[in-house]
């Protein structure tokens, strides 16, 4: 049983980055447009044997649930939804000019909104447009996320033809009365259903998607809905904390704050989802993942090589990533761009034969040394001050020496964080609060918590 007094959850509860990227998106720019993304790309062409990861954010869906922090596009109308495919398609076009010979995945991923939106002669279509485009590696990840919602038998039939191994289910939580709160009906059938579906199929991996923290969850439901998920036994699981960010996210103003779970309620019900499924065999991964031993996120945990990117935790380290449609955040040669949000200035730049970018930001020397010292913690629990060494001429124990003073002084770290010869490790609960870990290595953050307005979601 996790043991944590009220008094220590204050303490430890404050805002933070998630760390998605480092520098987080709030440092983006409009400064940094299609052209320096163009000599990026241009950069990354240099190395053409290096294989890349690809996502294609898909944003359409039927309707947006309340609590949804993604970029998504309600459409009732296929039609204004396949025009997107062709813009996307013109700009798999674009970045293929720019990378010469460089086109081979290592990643290749669809998130949406709901990709399973468009209808299985669509997805093909996409699909074989892009892979004339690039050439999947033998053993490339080839994934999407699906609502099973809308997800039919044909759709995961024709996805395992094109050749998708791994496949995402949203589920969020199986209670009726929450699904009631964030607008999200989906019943327990529907998801065991594809689920079992995915599997005959022989999807090498199936993932499902819950969030903790949402309106009306309490301890007996949400018990609930981790013991039947545990039933299904997929290899993999997400659970994210509900970000809870209505100056962000308008949609999130339909919730009533008064009947989302507080702190102390919130930190229960993510004890119970560690105890409840490392209990039943899985080995926790990073900050929200959890897989069973034998998957290659949990042996990539034990070894110490775990990574993370914009599509989530992954094996393949070090692999650049590129972004197609609205929103997409690329990582390419030292530098994040990210694509118009809004679908009129998608699809005037792409009309008009540019890169869609509307903002990014190239990394500093400075940037590049704490995104790694992060993403270790973030992903690995650690940072080894030989590994950091033996990437940047620096020594680490002088570079960071104000930071190491801080987590060995500030007694809102107490307990999570132990510092020794070479080594900086999360211990305890610093694995579930490693946000406040990684935040002293965190260079921009000091200016964003003297601003009045909240910028980042809680740790709790």
């Amino acid at each position: 049983m996790i043991e944590i007094t009220p008094e220590l959850l204050a303490r430890y509860d404050r805002p933070g980055p998630r760390y998605t990227s480092y520098p987080t998106a709030v440092e983006f720019g409009e400064d940094f447009g299609p052209a320096e993304y163009t000599g990026r790309l241009q950069q990354a062409s240099a190395n053409p044997e290096a294989p890349l990861s690809l996502y294609v954010h898909l944003p359409f869906c039927e309707a947006r649930c309340s609590f949804c922090g993604c970029h998504v596009v309600v459409a009732r109308r296929q039609s204004v939804a396949e025009v997107y495919l062709d813009r996307v398609i013109a700009e798999a076009d674009l970045l293929t000019r720019r990378l010469g010979d460089r086109r081979t995945l290592a990643q290749y991923h669809w998130g949406g909104g709901t990709p399973t939106y468009y209808g299985p002669a669509d997805l093909a279509r996409l699909h074989r447009a892009l892979l004339e485009r690039f050439d999947l590696a033998p053993d490339a990840e080839v994934a999407l996320e699906v609502d099973p919602r809308v997800t039919t038998h044909q759709h995961l039939v024709a996805l395992r033809e094109l050749g998708f191994n791994r496949i995402s289910l949203g589920v969020q939580d199986v209670d009726e009365k929450v699904q009631d709160l964030i607008g999200r009906h989906q019943t327990w059938e529907q998801t065991h259903t594809l689920f079992e579906a995915a599997r005959s199929l022989g999807f090498t991996s199936i993932n499902i998607d819950l969030i903790y923290g949402l309106p009306g969850q309490n301890e007996v439901t949400f018990g609930e809905t981790i013991a039947k998920v545990n039933g299904l036994r997929p290899d993999r699981l997400a659970v994210y904390s509900f970000a809870y960010v209505p100056w962000v996210r308008p949609n999130q103003k339909r919730i009533d704050r008064e009947i989302l779970p507080d702190r102390d309620h919130k930190f229960a019900l993510l004890a119970q989802v560690v105890e409840g499924f490392v209990g039943a065999g899985y080995r926790q991964i990073g900050m929200d993942h959890f897989a069973l031993p034998e998957d290659e996120l949990a042996v990539a945990a034990d070894q110490g090589t775990l990574h993370r990117n914009f599509m989530g935790y992954t094996t393949k380290r070090d692999t650049e990533m590129l972004a197609l449609g609205t929103s997409g955040i690329s990582d390419v040669a030292g530098a994040y761009a990210q694509n118009h949000k809004r679908l009129n200035s998608y699809y005037t730049s792409i009309d008009a034969d540019e890169l869609p970018i509307e903002r990014g930001v190239a990394l500093t020397y400075d940037d590049r040394v704490r995104r790694h010292v992060i993403t270790e913690l973030m992903c690995n629990s650690r940072v080894l001050a030989t590994d950091v060494e033996a990437r940047f001429p620096i020594d680490f124990g002088d570079y960071f020496a104000a930071e190491l003073e801080v987590l060995v002084s500030d007694p809102d770290l107490d307990g999570l964080v132990e510092v020794g010869e070479g080594v900086v490790q999360a211990i305890g609960l610093g694995r579930i609060f490693i946000r406040n870990v990684a935040m002293p290595f965190d260079a921009y953050l000091p200016g964003h918590q003297r601003q009045t307005q909240p910028v980042f979601s809680r740790t709790v």
